[in-house]
């Protein structure tokens, strides 16, 4: 058994951070760069999330989640680009997707 947080840092925070990236690049047309930069990670990771290498791992456990982090992802990319926000507003945006989603979801 899995504590709600190691959950979300294990399958969550990657499919969200995924998720991001890949709109960010292919919709927004930002570099890999600009996208680590704005997500605060590596441009090789954003290569590994935009070909599917990571962050995918685990979809299963939370797909009673998944439209909620779709939306939150969603709006967190278009924040980002249209908006300008910062790193620091894009981790509290998380944190209220993942209080949101322990508070609406059981995750087992």
């Amino acid at each position: 058994m899995y504590f709600p947080c190691e959950i979300v840092v294990r399958y969550i925070l990657p499919l969200f951070r995924s998720m991001v990236a890949k709109t960010l690049v292919e919709k927004y047309k930002f570099t890999q760069g600009e996208a680590a930069e704005k997500l605060g990670t590596t441009q090789a990771a954003i290569s590994q999330y935009i070909h599917l290498k990571r962050g995918f791992k685990g979809m299963k456990t939370v797909e009673d989640a998944l439209p909620l982090i779709q939306s939150a992802s969603n709006e967190i990319a278009r924040s980002i680009a249209i908006q300008k926000i910062s790193k620091e507003e894009v981790m509290s945006k998380f944190c209220e997707l993942c209080n949101k989603i322990r508070s609406q979801i059981i995750i087992e």
